[in-house]
């Protein structure tokens, strides 16, 4: 057995798995509102709950999935969009409190493992994962072994610009890793919802743009035509770059029905080949994905 928990920016979520994948407790509480203690205080608790409610005699190995990564030069979080958590001995932190070693691994980077283990890109070597939601994050598994990149940001697809921008993008919404015209501040939920508000006023979520769009909504068609052409372009980038086996698309704005009949064509005029074929699937496990694949960063033989 082995226990994973999903750090998010509203909710902590924590699962203890077998070793085949079945989930034996899940349960989440919202995370609370930057108080770095406070979060550290609620996935001890939860730790706990879990590991008493599987009856496990000793220990549990735990992984945890957190926005960030942690940085290689000092030890502590970077890059998190939940700003709370930069700078801070999260590991290590953590670690104390459970009493044990933890194993800390990007979101994005658990959701592409965990897909590729068992979920939509399980049948192929290459796996690109993504996650369309709060923000946007991205993950690369090779051979089911989770590739983290020299600096530990490999796959990090949100953070470069938007790709083959015109004049009425630039110069980009700005962004909290302190650029502007990420691909993030274009196709994350609050994304749509400031270009929805641009093009006609008012506050609509990610959902209701698409519930509107399908109602017949002019200007929320429009959103939506101009965020699957910006997926488009930015999802080309990485087959340019990557050119992987699947792309498998979470988070909430992986709902979109229209996003999997939309895409695969404009990746075809976007990307640098004579045709594409790279099929676009949605996670088979949906928001448990990043959970189920923090508890996949400990081998089976760990526990």
């Amino acid at each position: 057995m082995r226990i994973g928990v999903d750090l998010g920016g509203t909710k902590i979520e924590v699962i203890a798995v077998d070793d085949s994948g079945r989930t034996l407790i899940r349960a989440r509480q919202p995370t609370p509102s930057g108080n770095y203690p406070a979060i550290l205080d609620c996935i001890e608790t939860l730790v706990q709950e879990a590991e008493r409610a599987t009856g496990a005699q000793s220990p549990l190995p735990v992984g945890i999935a957190t926005p960030g990564a942690i940085s290689k030069r000092s030890g502590l979080l970077k890059n998190s969009n939940s700003t709370v958590l930069n700078g801070k001995p999260l590991r290590s932190d953590l670690a104390a409190r459970l009493r044990r070693p933890v194993r800390l691994e990007n979101d994005a980077n658990c959701f592409a493992l965990s897909e590729a283990i068992d979920g939509a890109g399980a049948a192929h070597e290459v796996v690109f994962g993504v996650i369309l939601g709060t923000g946007v994050g991205g993950g690369i598994v090779v051979a089911k072994q989770l590739q983290r990149g020299r600096n530990l940001i490999a796959g990090e697809w949100g953070h470069n610009p938007l790709p083959w921008m015109r004049a009425d993008e630039l110069p980009g919404p700005p962004c909290y890793c302190g650029k502007a015209g990420c691909i993030e501040t274009y196709l994350s939920g609050v994304g749509m919802s400031r270009e929805f508000r641009v093009r006609r006023g008012g506050e609509l979520s990610a959902e209701q743009i698409v519930g509107a769009a399908a109602a017949g909504d002019v200007a929320a068609r429009a959103c939506l035509e101009h965020y699957f052409d910006r997926l488009a372009r930015a999802l080309a980038l990485v087959i340019n770059l990557l050119d992987p086996d699947v792309i498998v698309i979470g988070g909430g704005l992986s709902n979109m029905e229209p996003l999997y009949r939309e895409l695969p064509p404009r990746l075809a005029h976007y990307a640098f080949s004579d045709g594409v074929d790279t099929p676009v699937l949605r996670a088979r496990h949906g928001d448990s994905s990043g959970v189920r694949g923090a508890a996949w960063l400990w081998p089976a033989h760990a526990d």
